[in-house]
């Protein structure tokens, strides 16, 4: 759903990474952190434990301002994947604008996969949410491994091409596939918002526009960047 605080003028768009544990949820967003220029994002905060990487959520804040002037912050964040943990998927989820869902490629995990995405199912249900009509990706990371021990893009692509989902193919930890996943999400939340609220016309967040500036170079003059908005002060933790 659409949130904006005409007070400030600012926009939020809230992405989830979900999937199973270790699948690589936490290692596209701290990637994502590195491959997109300072001047575009804000600080990153990530929480641990002994038993999941990520127990709580990363969070990444990106922002945008428009020709308008109305600003677009994108929060990305990361749930935990082992099961112990659902409560706290759950409650992450919730009022979320898009999924990209983060699928280990081994032949060995398919079945912790299709698990994870039954689980996301039944808590997008639960707190409201109707998955298929919500913006949603899945990428099949751990690309870098021996093709002998990972699913081939042929018989993903022939499972997947009924349900219409957008489905990348990654290796979050070179790099490879990570901004093409986040593009991807992002195309798909701002066409839902389009179709749902015009935000082109109110607010002129052009879809392409957007995506050109968080794929562009370093510096983009024309714009300016809120980091570390709405008061956020933790740092990276690697």
């Amino acid at each position: 759903m659409l949130e904006f605080n005409e007070k400030t003028g600012v926009m939020t768009w809230k992405i989830v990474y979900y999937g199973p544990a270790l699948s690589g949820k936490t290692t596209n967003l701290l990637t994502l952190h590195d491959l997109i220029p300072e001047s575009k994002r804000g600080l990153m905060m990530q929480a641990e434990t002994k038993q999941d990487r990520t127990l709580f959520f990363d969070l990444l804040p990106l922002a945008f301002q428009t020709r308008t002037g109305a600003k677009l912050k994108i929060k990305l964040f990361t749930v935990p994947g082992q099961v112990q943990y659902n409560a706290t998927r759950k409650s992450v989820l919730m009022r979320s604008d898009g999924v990209v869902f983060v699928a280990d490629s081994q032949k060995s995990q398919t079945l912790h996969n299709s698990e994870s995405f039954s689980d996301l199912e039944e808590n997008a249900y639960q707190v409201g949410m109707n998955l298929e009509k919500m913006p949603l990706v899945v990428q099949f990371n751990k690309r870098d491994l021996p093709p002998e021990i990972i699913q081939g893009e042929p018989a993903i692509l022939a499972k997947w091409e009924r349900s219409g989902v957008p489905v990348c193919f990654a290796s979050a930890l070179y790099g490879k596939g990570v901004k093409e996943t986040f593009s991807a999400i992002i195309s798909e939340v701002c066409q839902s918002m389009q179709d749902q609220y015009h935000i082109h016309e109110r607010f002129g967040i052009s879809c392409s526009e957007l995506i050109s500036y968080l794929n562009a170079g370093p510096e983009v003059k024309d714009s300016e960047v809120i980091a570390g908005a709405a008061g956020i002060g933790f740092g990276k933790s690697y």
